[in-house]
């Protein structure tokens, strides 16, 4: 059974993907949202388009489903965001405790937008990759932070809304084995051949689990998770 019409967070990464397929198995009509803040890591946009295409290339009951692509000028919070994600700067911890890859407001930006968006058109899901278990620390990726959210841009905006964040109580291991789950080898394939997940927007380096500079943040935990998700179905 498909249910209603969701808006996917949809950056090009291997988590937005893996939640892009799991909307495309669940709801009826799907579009997609993404978002250029000025991330270091702009390769991600380009790998949207690439991903998208593969989906309704190898996926045609998925193609049936997938509505329009969004994409949201945020330079403003690039600007005023000191991170290393939006600056040529060294990934380290901070004095707050949070890696300087944290981007404050990122996730409740994109959420709200997501929204402005989904009431527009009519959509009345939001799909998110946010996740406790491998989240760095961040404090929006945490499933009270986005029940709040919810709950907030709901009454801010005089109807329901609800968002979705498949991804909230598994690690990386486990999104590995949901997207296989989901759409086999071909969806695997994709993740690891079209998804961008890097911080450091390496796409020059071919790794079992991807493309990446296998150093960052990003890039460990997707190969840690790759390996973790490939001794699982060996054993």
């Amino acid at each position: 059974m498909l249910f209603n019409r969701a808006l996917v967070l949809f950056s090009g990464g291997q988590d937005s993907t893996t939640c892009l397929a799991w909307a495309l198995d669940r709801y009826a009509h799907v579009e997609t949202i993404g978002f250029d803040y000025g991330q270091k890591h702009h390769v991600e946009l380009n790998a949207r388009q690439v991903v998208l295409q593969s989906i309704k290339n190898k996926f045609p009951a998925w193609a049936a489903r997938l509505g329009a692509d969004h994409m949201i000028d945020l330079g403003a919070l690039g600007k005023i965001s000191d991170t290393a994600l939006t600056r040529d700067s060294a990934i380290k911890m901070t004095v707050a405790g949070l890696p300087n890859t944290f981007v404050p407001g990122r996730n409740l930006l994109f959420l709200t937008l997501a929204a402005s968006v989904g009431y527009r058109r009519d959509l009345s899901v939001m799909v998110g990759g946010m996740c406790e278990t491998d989240f760095s620390g961040y404090p929006d990726c945490r499933d009270d932070t986005i029940k709040a959210q919810q709950v907030a841009v709901s009454l801010g905006m005089g109807q329901r809304f609800t968002f979705e964040t498949p991804l909230m109580w598994i690690d990386k291991a486990e999104t590995w084995a949901l997207a296989h789950r989901l759409g086999g080898d071909a969806l695997t394939k994709i993740i690891l051949e079209d998804s961008h997940t890097c911080y450091h927007g390496v796409r020059e380096r071919m790794h079992s689990w991807g493309y990446g500079c296998g150093e960052c943040p990003a890039c460990e935990l997707r190969k840690a998770g790759y390996q973790r998700w490939v001794e699982s179905v060996a054993a």
